[in-house]
């Protein structure tokens, strides 16, 4: 089989999706080091590929576009003449834009690793079924290994090379928030309505044992969690409780978790997108784990010895978790989030990732 020329990637969503699809574009670069690379990925996510060493191109995708979307993605996939197309989210959105390249040669995960099957008929290719276990990444490196095989510089965790450009603002955007040497606490809001988010009153009461600890911590809001963000930077004043509220940018927050890195800090967030895009530049993750299964779709590594990243649940924990649902259904509400104790959370907060000195 010749070696491709031009090689689509397809991981069109969401932004810890996009950052466990990663491996497998190393993996491509890695075994094709001429071809050009392309992906197609929703305007949202693009940023985080924004600089990206070894791809070529970024080509955007309105999923909610309509008919217009389509078009306007055909051309752009028909300019791009790809001949080797991977599809690493499996559902039939990601088939029918694999099935639109053109592309001669269509390859993806094996059909039993699809969220939606029948989707997997737009292949000709497919990677073997995963057996390495349950995680998204799993997937995402059985994958990579079909299209590599024998090479494993994909497999490191830190998958999202930062620009010295990106890491100095991110030096100067922590020290303007946390000066001094002191290993920083981010805390990454969850969004109002969203099963997975920690409630608001359990993280005031989480800054409250920070701030009598002397823990240098910034509460970081993006667009939909700013006013939870505004109301929390009124409810615990104290000059070691910095607050960063509507906070807009991916790069800027690749930067800012690169910078917190190197100064031995350490994110606690739910499982979201912040959490995976902290994982992918190496900042250690406490993940606040409810409805998730944080061994299917937490932090990679996943925690153990080996891992940076831990996971907190409830203990008790509530016999309904977890169970992946997108709105809770208990008759006494998100127990699961709720139970999670912030004198708990704190304390494995202010310890030292593992792994870190």
């Amino acid at each position: 089989m010749p070696a491709p020329n031009r090689i689509l990637l397809v991981r069109l969503s969401h932004l810890g999706d996009v950052i466990h699809a990663l491996p497998v574009f190393h993996a491509l670069r890695a075994a094709h080091p001429t071809a050009r690379i392309a992906w197609v990925v929703q305007p949202e996510f693009a940023e985080v590929l924004e600089g990206l060493p070894g791809l070529d191109q970024r080509i955007p995708f309105e999923r909610k576009g309509g008919a217009a979307a389509w078009l306007e993605l055909r051309t752009r996939l028909s300019a791009f003449g790809a001949d080797l197309t991977v599809d690493a989210q499996g559902n039939w959105k990601s088939a029918m834009v694999t099935l639109t390249s053109g592309a001669p040669r269509r390859c993806g995960l094996h059909p039993a690793d699809w969220r939606e099957r029948l989707g997997a008929l737009v292949l000709n290719e497919h990677a073997p079924r995963c057996t390495r276990g349950p995680h998204a990444v799993d997937r995402m490196l059985t994958l990579a290994g079909h299209l590599a095989p024998g090479n494993r510089t994909y497999a490191a965790a830190r998958w999202l090379p930062v620009a010295d450009t990106l890491l100095d603002a991110g030096r100067a955007a922590l020290d303007s928030r946390l000066p001094g040497t002191e290993p920083p606490r981010l805390v990454a809001l969850g969004t109002p309505g969203d099963p997975r988010a920690w409630p608001e009153d359990r993280v005031a009461e989480l800054l409250a044992h920070c701030a009598a600890a002397n823990q240098p911590t910034l509460v970081l809001s993006g667009p939909a969690e700013e006013e939870s963000g505004a109301r929390l930077a009124t409810r615990v004043p104290s000059p070691l409780i910095s607050h960063w509220v509507g906070q807009r940018g991916l790069p800027e927050l690749i930067g800012l978790f690169a910078a917190a890195a190197e100064r031995g800090g350490r994110l606690l967030a739910n499982d979201s997108g912040p959490a995976h895009l902290a994982a992918a530049v190496g900042l250690p993750v406490l993940c606040l784990a409810g409805p998730q299964d944080a061994a299917r779709t937490g932090p990679w590594p996943p925690p153990g010895a080996a891992s940076p990243h831990r996971v907190l649940r409830a203990d008790p924990e509530p016999a309904c978790a977890p169970c992946f649902a997108r709105s809770c259904a208990h008759p006494e509400g998100l127990i699961c989030m709720e139970m999670l104790s912030a004198a708990k959370v704190a304390d494995e907060l202010m310890r030292p990732a593992p792994g870190s000195a």
